[in-house]
C-alpha cells in the first residue's frame, strides 16, 4: 500500500519538473505587466459574448425614394430613433499565434412608435403606427491580431499579453424583418385605415471590424469591438406573387455596431 502511495507521488513529481524547468529561466518581472500568468498550453478557442449598442445606417435610394426615405418623410421618425440594442455571440479557432477564423451570430431588434406627419383623426388624435426592424447576421471570417498574442516557453507553457489589440473582415448571411402596423392615410382620398405591412427576408453582408482583447486571468478576458456591415435586402415576394412594398429599391440593412463582452480561452 505505502508503495503504492510514494509511485503516485513519485510520477506526479515527475509530471510538476518540466512545468518547473520550463519556468526556471523566467525573472519575476517577466510574468507580470503586460504578461501576468500562464497556461500549460496554447488556447486554441475562444467563446465571447457581446453585449452593445447598433446604429443603422438608414440610407435613402438615391433619384429613387426608398423605404427608409419615405419612413422618414411621412412619419415622425429620424434615424436616431432606429438606434438600439445589440447582442452577439462568437467562436473564434486559433490559427496562427496572430490567426484565428471566428464564427458570430448578432440579433438587433428595434422598435420605433411614430405618428403620421400633419394628419390627425376625425377625434383629433394623431395617426400612429409602429415600426419594427430587427437583423439577425451569421458570418465566418478572419480575426487578425496586430501583435502576437502571447509566448511559449518550451513545450510546456504559454504566457498571455495583456493587451490585444485586432482587426478583422468577415462575411456571411443576414436574416431581416421590417414590419409597419398601425393606421395610415391614404394620400387620393385622406382616409384613414388600419394596415399591418411587413417583409422578411435576407441578404449576403460583408463586415469590417476592429476591436481589443484585455486578458483579466489566465483564461478569461474582456472585449471590445466596432463593426460595420454592408447589406442591400430583397423584399418579401409571398406565394401568390404579392409583396408589401412595391416600387422601392433594396432595403439597406448597412449599419455600425459596437459591443463590450467577456470572453474565455480553452
Amino acid at each position: 500500500m505505502f508503495s503504492g502511495i510514494r509511485k503516485f507521488k513519485t510520477m506526479r513529481a515527475l509530471r510538476i519538473i518540466p512545468v518547473l524547468a520550463a519556468l526556471a529561466p523566467l525573472r519575476a518581472t517577466e510574468l507580470n505587466g503586460q504578461e501576468r500568468g500562464f497556461l500549460l498550453h496554447t488556447p486554441q478557442i475562444t467563446v465571447v459574448v457581446r453585449g452593445g449598442y447598433s446604429v443603422p445606417r438608414l440610407g435613402g435610394g438615391g433619384d429613387t425614394q426608398s423605404l427608409w426615405d419615405f419612413t422618414k418623410e411621412y412619419l415622425t421618425v429620424g434615424n436616431r430613433d432606429f438606434a438600439g440594442s445589440h447582442i452577439m455571440a462568437e467562436l473564434g479557432i486559433r490559427g496562427s499565434e496572430r490567426i484565428d477564423l471566428v464564427f458570430a451570430v448578432g440579433h438587433s431588434p428595434i422598435s420605433v412608435l411614430s405618428e403620421f406627419r400633419g394628419f390627425e383623426d376625425e377625434d383629433g388624435l394623431p395617426v400612429t403606427q409602429t415600426t419594427d426592424f430587427t437583423t439577425t447576421p451569421l458570418t465566418a471570417g478572419i480575426k487578425a491580431y496586430l501583435k502576437p498574442r502571447g509566448r511559449a516557453i518550451g513545450s510546456h507553457v504559454w504566457v498571455p499579453r495583456t493587451f490585444n489589440p485586432f482587426a478583422g473582415i468577415a462575411g456571411g448571411i443576414v436574416w431581416y424583418r421590417f414590419e409597419q402596423w398601425g393606421e395610415w392615410v391614404d394620400h387620393e382620398t385622406f382616409e384613414i385605415f388600419r394596415e399591418d405591412f411587413r417583409s422578411a427576408e435576407r441578404a449576403p453582408t460583408l463586415h469590417l471590424f476592429t476591436g481589443m482583447d484585455i486578458g483579466i486571468s489566465r483564461r478569461l478576458i474582456l472585449t471590445g469591438e466596432a463593426r460595420y456591415g454592408f447589406a442591400k435586402g430583397p423584399f418579401e415576394v409571398r406565394d401568390n406573387g404579392y409583396s408589401d412594398f412595391v416600387g422601392f429599391p433594396k432595403l439597406d440593412l448597412s449599419g455600425l455596431k459596437a459591443s463590450f463582452g467577456v470572453g474565455l480561452r480553452i
